[in-house]
């Protein structure tokens, strides 16, 4: 049986995880700091538990013993190294988050904190159990979740022709420090493979939506953003700028697909996951219109904008694990109006 630790596990795309590599067979221990807000997690153990304390990743990457098995539910067979780490806990969120800069030390520090300690753990370990293994026993492998965020501001001002090939992330220009942290952390991870050895896989995020995610308060993604202003509005819908910037959207389920193609592939990355469907913002208020029929004046007011236009390059991911993502945005945004209108009651009902 493999082992996975999911970093993260309490938040909308580790959630998900967990439960794919459970239904793959996978011993999986979750950690963040909290639960999944929707839905029990299907970890084998959950952790709660801050990945910005240093001591805190020593425990959660390691099986040597009572003192690093957090809840005692680890079978001694398997205190061992995991098999595989993925690394998606960040200080996060939407355009409402990111972009208006109240928070971005908070950003910055939090998420770089939790990659310096999560790879200083992992070396640290190997170093520890070096001359125990056999020398055959493949080291754990990490999967790291960067962000389209990274790519830089000069190459999307054209919302019609985004240029987000992997190539193209330097010279680096990224428009937000959530941006700037993720391309740190990329070459910080990269830089470990390259001095210590430790294999490692990184991702580039393409606006990942789908049930089970935040949908209010501030830190959500557009669809989820809009699937919700599109049920609660009755005449008209507020769409921050011109709605004509242009983004693709991805469903999680193909998310998690690519996570694990790219983890039992021998491509380091970086790679984009995403969806390369371009749709408008205005594009997107139509499609959730359309799911219930909705009639609606849009009202374009001032707010968080980030880039003209983003879409996601999938050359490289065809190329290299001969697959790429092609799941229609409809389809995926129907799911996720579905799920959305059914919290929007429940809300209401507890209100």
């Amino acid at each position: 049986m493999k082992t996975a630790l999911v970093c993260g596990a309490g938040g909308f795309i580790g959630n998900h995880l967990v439960s794919r590599l459970k239904k793959e067979g996978y011993w999986v221990r979750g950690i963040d700091l909290k639960e999944p807000e929707y839905n029990k997690t299907e970890a084998d153990e959950f952790v709660c538990h801050d990945l910005r304390d240093q001591e805190i990743c020593e425990r959660a990457v390691r099986f040597d013993g009572e003192q690093c098995n957090f809840y005692g539910s680890v079978p001694d067979q398997y205190r061992l190294p995991f098999d595989e780490i993925y690394q998606l806990a960040a200080d996060m969120g939407g355009a409402g988050f990111i972009f208006t800069g109240e928070n971005d030390a908070d950003i910055m520090h939090n998420s770089a904190t939790i990659n310096l300690n999560i790879l200083d753990a992992v070396h640290k370990f190997n170093q520890d159990i070096e001359g125990e293994m056999p020398n055959d026993y493949p080291k754990t492998k990490i999967f790291y979740s960067s962000s389209a965020c990274i790519y830089p501001e000069h190459n999307q001002v054209d919302p019609n022709n985004p240029n987000c090939a992997e190539d193209s992330a330097y010279p680096a220009n990224p428009d937000s420090e959530y941006g700037w942290e993720k391309l740190f952390s990329e070459r910080l991870y990269l830089a470990y493979n390259r001095n210590h050895g430790i294999p490692v896989r990184v991702a580039r995020f393409h606006n990942i939506f789908g049930p089970l995610g935040t949908w209010d308060g501030g830190r959500e993604k557009a669809p989820a953003a809009m699937c919700r202003k599109v049920i609660k509005a009755d005449h008209e819908i507020e769409i921050w700028g011109t709605g004509t910037q242009t983004r693709s959207f991805l469903y999680v389920d193909e998310c998690i697909e690519g996570i694990r193609r790219l983890m039992e592939s021998d491509w380091t990355g970086p790679v984009n996951i995403g969806s390369d469907e371009m749709v408008t913002i205005n594009q997107l208020v139509d499609y959730a219109c359309e799911i219930d029929d909705k009639q609606l004046t849009k009202m374009h007011i001032d707010g968080p904008l980030g880039v003209a236009g983003r879409n996601s390059d999938n050359n490289l991911i065809q190329e290299k694990l001969g697959w790429s993502p092609n799941y229609p945005l409809k389809d995926g945004l129907v799911k996720t109006y579905k799920w959305i209108e059914e919290q929007v009651k429940l809300q209401s009902v507890s209100a």
